[in-house]
C-alpha cells in the first residue's frame, strides 16, 4: 500500500455514494424554483381525476412550468381518488433508473403515493386488461416500514434496519394521458399509481449479505412464458435500497416522513409494458433467495 492509502470500509462507500446522491438530487431539484409556479386549477384537476375514473384517456395539462407544479397537481387529484382508490398505503419512487429520467427530462427519481387498492390483489389473481386510462404492467418491489428510523437511513443496513419485509410486487401503473407526457405531468398523475399485485412476502435479513443479493438479484418480466425484459437490482439508482434515502429527502422536502406500515414502491426494474387482455404477466426474482420467487397476474 502506498504512504497515504487507506482501506475505505463497504459502509463507508456506501456512505459516500448515497451522500453524491442525494447532494445531486438536491442541486437538481433546486433548479425548478417556484418563482413561475403555476399550479393547474381546481377545475382542471377535477376533470383530470373523472377522466381517470372512466378509464379514458386525458389531455396533458397545460401552462405548468416547473414540478413544483405538477406536485402541486398531485396535491390535489390524490383526495378525489381515494374514495374510488382507497386510502394512502405509502409512497411509489418513479424515474429510478437514467433511461427513465432521460424519458421524461427529469434528472432525478420522482414521488407518488399509493393507495390501498394499489397492493389488494394478490399474485395469481385477475383484472380487467383495460383498468385504466393508459394502462401498463412493471417489474417493481414493495418493501414495508418497520422503524420510522427509516427517515435518518442512510446506508443499506440502516435501511434493513427499518423495514421488514420485502415483497415481490407487479406495478400496475395506469400512463392516464393521451400525449404531453412530461415531468410535471408525470407528478400531476400521481406518478401513475392505480393498482398492483404482490407475492409472498420475504421476511428482511439484516445483513450485508442479504443487502447484496438485493443488488445482484436479476428481475425479469414476462408475457405468458415469454421474456420481455431484464434487468439486474441494480437498475434503481445503483442498488434498489438506494431508493429509500432518496425518498426520505424528498418527503423531508415537503414536511413529510415515512411512518411505520407503510409500503414503498421501489421503482420499475424495466420499462412499463402496455397491458393486454389475456394475458399472464410474471415477475421473477433470481438470486434473492436460494430459489427463485416470483408474481404473477392475469388480465381479462
Amino acid at each position: 500500500m502506498r504512504p497515504g492509502n487507506r482501506l475505505v470500509s463497504p459502509e463507508t462507500r456506501e456512505r459516500t455514494l448515497m451522500r453524491n446522491l442525494l447532494l445531486a438530487a438536491a442541486a437538481s431539484l433546486a433548479t425548478f424554483g417556484p418563482a413561475l409556479a403555476a399550479c393547474p386549477d381546481d377545475t382542471a384537476v377535477q376533470a383530470l381525476s373523472r377522466s381517470i375514473l372512466a378509464n379514458s384517456p386525458a389531455p396533458a395539462l397545460t401552462g405548468m412550468t416547473d414540478l413544483a407544479d405538477g406536485q402541486c397537481a398531485q396535491d390535489k387529484l390524490v383526495p378525489l381518488m381515494v374514495p374510488h382508490l382507497g386510502q394512502p398505503v405509502g409512497y411509489k419512487v418513479g424515474l429510478t433508473n437514467a433511461a427513465a429520467q432521460q424519458r421524461f427530462g427529469v434528472p432525478h427519481p420522482v414521488t407518488g403515493t399509493i393507495y390501498q387498492q394499489t397492493i389488494a390483489l394478490r399474485s395469481g389473481g385477475e383484472v380487467p386488461a383495460r383498468f385504466g386510462a393508459v394502462p401498463n404492467v412493471e417489474a417493481d418491489l414493495l418493501v414495508r416500514v418497520s422503524s420510522e428510523a427509516i427517515n435518518q437511513a442512510r446506508t443499506h443496513l440502516d435501511v434493513l434496519r427499518a423495514i421488514d419485509l420485502v415483497i415481490p410486487f407487479i406495478e400496475m401503473p395506469d400512463l392516464v394521458l393521451s400525449g404531453g407526457m412530461d415531468g410535471p405531468n408525470l407528478l400531476a398523475i400521481n406518478v401513475g399509481a392505480r393498482l398492483g399485485v404482490v407475492g409472498d412476502a420475504i421476511p428482511v435479513e439484516v445483513t450485508e449479505e442479504f443487502a447484496a443479493r438485493l443488488g445482484t438479484m436479476t428481475v425479469t418480466l414476462a408475457s405468458d412464458q415469454r421474456e420481455i425484459a431484464r434487468a439486474p437490482g441494480t437498475a434503481l439508482l445503483g442498488h434498489p435500497l438506494n431508493v429509500i434515502p432518496w425518498l426520505a429527502e424528498d418527503l423531508a422536502r415537503r414536511g413529510e416522513r415515512m411512518r411505520v406500515g407503510q409500503y414503498i414502491s421501489l421503482g420499475g426494474f424495466s420499462p412499463a409494458v402496455a397491458a393486454e387482455a389475456g394475458r399472464t404477466y410474471t415477475v421473477r426474482y433470481e438470486g434473492l433467495l436460494a430459489q427463485p420467487v416470483s408474481v404473477s397476474v392475469r388480465t381479462h
